[in-house]
């Protein structure tokens, strides 16, 4: 009997050689003809900690290697692009963003803010 071979997204390799891949399917629904997405996640083999998030990787069956595991990646169809290091914030100021300027009050400078009540004799 041939093994199957599917293709999906890596969606988690925090896992130490192991992938999880989430393969979609399409098909007609039989009465409104309407078509549908299914997906299912299958935990997949990967000897080298090779692949990573975003990769479309095909996997083929194969003996079970574990309690969940039976699937085994074959190869990448493509790869993830590279995360590009993060920005530094710009240093812009309160009033050219639009917004307004926050003002932060002490104790001391919020009774000399409140209004003062007036003594009556």
């Amino acid at each position: 009997m041939p093994k199957r071979i599917l293709q999906g997204v890596v969606t988690s390799d925090v896992m130490d050689k192991t992938v999880t891949v989430r393969v979609d399917r399409r098909f007609q629904h039989p009465v409104y003809k309407k078509f549908i997405t299914r997906s299912k996640k299958y935990a997949a083999h990967d000897e080298e900690n090779a692949y990573k998030v975003g990769d479309v990787v095909r996997i083929e069956e194969t003996r079970p290697i574990s309690k969940r595991k039976s699937w085994r990646v074959i190869d990448a169809v493509t790869r993830a692009p590279a995360p590009s290091a993060p920005r530094a914030a710009d240093p812009v100021s309160a009033e050219a963003q639009g917004g307004r300027k926050r003002v932060r009050r002490g104790k001391a400078d919020a009774a000399a803010a409140a209004p003062q009540k007036a003594e009556t004799p």
